[in-house]
């Protein structure tokens, strides 16, 4: 369904709160049904992607409960999980698949998983490899590398591993099967990626030390069930930061963001091309920095984008490229082939979408080139299926001389499902 987007003639202002971290959800539901005991998760996103992690795990037998704002899982222990009668389905969620694979991959059981057409183009093979390595039997499409799978659960091995590639759904994925592994697993990442798993792993009981480049888990190690509060989504946030840089005279904050040290590239980019941020009531709890975050518009200016800041701003590049329109001078983004397999060809559907309301803007093989400071225009758009790609062309109608129609924006509701209510908030 069409859904038409109008120009918003004035400044937005205002104060929300954001949903749970999508990365951190996903996390804590697995180790809480991996643990033995009670966990409560306050600010649980119930995004349809962090469903699929959950509806997983209660088709293993796991009790999951939505209790107001808390989510309570009834952990009975690694080996307490039950074999499913079912192929799980994980959606559109590329971070369900990749890690409860790895799951998957160390329990005793048989199980076969599948997702839509979108998550059934995804490579797989970055897990499936690694995971071959540490002894798993896991079979499916491509020798492996697409959805479905089939995965006989087994004793595996520790492993020694030099990630080839810059993703935290790998490391993960390799994470979880080592706790059930003989002998201790190493990972080497050659450039850091988000470290929310560790971060969580230790909040559960389990040592996850790092040496360098070099993180080791040693498997044995009980986990604990504990209660866990999910901080602000970064990269939900990261859309109405950048409204509030680039609509002029605006001021927003948001409030109790996670500031992960590998993920705030998005700060400072904002920063670096010269908007306003400020950042208070800042604590820390399970590893992870909290924060509240206020954006005031300011003009702005082009910069580079490349190298190790890429990992920790991957997913906030669609927005990041609108905001590029509304800086002086030209801004390049390098490094981010990643972006090819996300839910969409994220490159091309940028390019796409932005070249249709007017933006100067060009793909390259490993990012893109935008030419600012451009006046936006409406038209027609795809969203492609892609959240990340829906929102960032509602935030575009902010800038548009003429109402932005939008083929579909039902997927907003994977990672941002109160998106729209707070996207009228901040415009009433």
């Amino acid at each position: 369904m069409v859904n038409y987007f109008q120009p918003v003639n004035q400044s937005i202002h205002g104060e929300i709160e954001v949903p749970g971290d999508k990365s951190i959800s996903h996390r804590a539901v697995i180790l809480a049904s991996l643990a033995e005991g009670t966990s409560r998760i306050r600010h649980f996103l119930d995004g349809e992607d962090c469903m699929r992690t959950v509806e997983a795990f209660r088709s293993m037998g796991v009790s999951i409960i939505k209790n107001n704002n808390a989510l309570i899982v009834k952990g009975g222990g690694y080996y307490s999980l039950k074999e499913p009668i079912k192929p799980l389905y994980f959606g559109n969620s590329g971070t369900t698949a990749r890690l409860m694979i790895g799951v998957l991959a160390s329990l005793p059981i048989f199980s076969t998983v599948y997702g839509d057409e979108s998550l059934s183009t995804r490579p797989m093979k970055r897990v499936v490899n690694p995971l071959k390595e540490m002894n798993a039997h896991i079979i499916g499409r491509d020798t492996g590398n697409l959805l479905p799978l089939a995965i006989h659960g087994q004793r595996l091995q520790g492993i020694q591993y030099v990630m080839p590639v810059k993703s935290a759904q790998v490391k993960s994925a390799i994470l979880l099967a080592a706790l059930h592994a003989d002998g201790p697993t190493h990972i080497i990442e050659q450039t850091p990626t988000r470290n929310h798993t560790e971060n969580m792993l230790n909040a559960f009981g389990i040592n996850v030390t790092k040496n360098g480049d070099q993180i080791t888990v040693i498997p044995g190690q009980p986990l604990r069930a504990t209660d866990i509060n999910v901080p602000g989504d970064i990269s939900s946030a990261a859309f109405f930061m950048v409204a509030a840089a680039i609509v002029p005279n605006s001021k927003i904050t948001l409030k109790s963001i996670g500031l992960n040290e590998t993920r705030s590239g998005i700060i400072d980019i904002l920063i670096k091309m010269g908007a306003s941020i400020q950042i208070s009531n800042e604590k820390k709890l399970y590893g992870e920095r909290i924060g509240d975050v206020t954006v005031c518009s300011q003009p702005l200016q082009s910069t580079i984008i490349e190298g190790e800041i890429i990992p920790r701003l991957i997913d906030e590049i669609p927005i990041i490229a609108l905001l590029a329109t509304q800086a002086e001078g030209t801004t390049i983004i390098r490094d981010a082939e990643e972006l090819k397999i996300k839910e969409t060809d994220r490159i091309s559907a940028i390019v796409e979408v932005l070249q249709k309301l007017g933006a100067n803007i060009e793909g390259t093989n490993d990012g893109m080139i935008i030419h600012g400071k451009t006046t936006l225009k409406g038209g027609q758009v795809s969203s492609y299926g892609d959240h990340r790609i829906a929102m960032m062309s509602v935030i575009a109608s902010l800038m548009a001389s003429d109402p932005i129609a939008i083929d579909d924006t039902d997927s907003i509701a994977i990672s941002y499902p109160s998106f729209f209510a707070d996207y009228k908030k901040l415009i009433s």
